[in-house]
């Protein structure tokens, strides 16, 4: 291995490591305001709903009804106060079920 690949390996460390590093070391004893802390909370919740829910629709080749069904019952287990793995498993388990009759 050459050395380009080397200085490749610490460049690309350490572009991830610093937008890490640096809220950690240079905010760790500042407030941030009740809005911003709330936002910064549910950034991984709309993240993950902006990469899941165009695969979701595509789930099953020719049956995007598939996808909706599980949406909707996802949504609804969340509504009704399930934590995460209830969600997951409830939709699981009525899709599952709804494969049988399709």
């Amino acid at each position: 291995m050459g050395t380009q690949y080397w200085w490749m390996l610490l460049g690309m460390a350490l572009v991830t490591y610093l937008p890490r590093m640096i809220p950690l070391a240079f905010l760790d004893e500042k407030k941030l305001p009740p809005i911003v802390s709330g936002v910064l909370k549910n950034i991984p919740y709309a993240v993950l709903g902006a990469l899941i829910f165009p695969a979701v629709l595509f789930v099953q080749d020719g049956n995007i009804l598939f996808g909706v069904v599980g949406i909707i019952v996802a949504f609804a287990i969340a509504l009704l106060g399930g934590g995460l793995m209830v969600v997951v498993l409830g939709t699981i388990g009525v899709l599952a079920v709804y494969s049988l009759f399709i």
